[in-house]
């Protein structure tokens, strides 16, 4: 898999029929090891290991309902209220991040109302922060820590 702009963190593998599966410590299972998902294991791994996050409060492929569709979004983070904080959408790291990546998490965030939307490709993140009554949102120049 391609090197990321992120820390190395070791994670365990397995083969099964040809396919190389990753295990995801935050859904607890092994899952196809796609570019999509060595982004995601990594993104998530530094949000837990660097910036605080409790993995018990990061959901993985969280189910969300827009207009009629069910979507899921890559990851949802509560905070230690339960309240939702962070939608995080992963992309290939050969994916270049658009306005079309950033509008699909703001989709997702119509019915979710989190304060921030983070985009990555392992290469580029991406986070902005929302602000409700202003109806504004702001780039930030990293991803805030869980205590931020």
């Amino acid at each position: 898999m391609k090197k990321l702009n992120l820390p190395d963190y070791t994670f365990k593998f397995k083969k099964f029929e040809e396919k190389t599966f990753i295990f995801d410590s935050f859904r607890k299972k092994y899952v196809a090891l796609t570019p999509e998902e060595w982004v995601r294991q990594n993104f998530l791994t530094y949000l837990a290991e660097e910036k605080g996050y409790r993995r018990s409060l990061i959901v993985v492929e969280a189910p969300v309902k827009y207009l009629s569709m069910k979507k899921r979004c890559d990851a949802l983070i509560y905070n230690s209220k339960g309240e939702r904080i962070m939608i995080i959408e992963c992309k290939s790291p050969d994916t270049v991040l658009s306005q079309k990546t950033f509008d699909q998490a703001v989709r997702y965030n119509f019915p979710l109302q989190v304060k921030h939307l983070t985009i990555t490709n392992g290469l580029m993140h991406y986070c902005c922060e929302i602000d409700y009554l202003s109806g504004e949102y702001k780039f930030l120049d990293v991803v805030p820590g869980f205590f931020d």
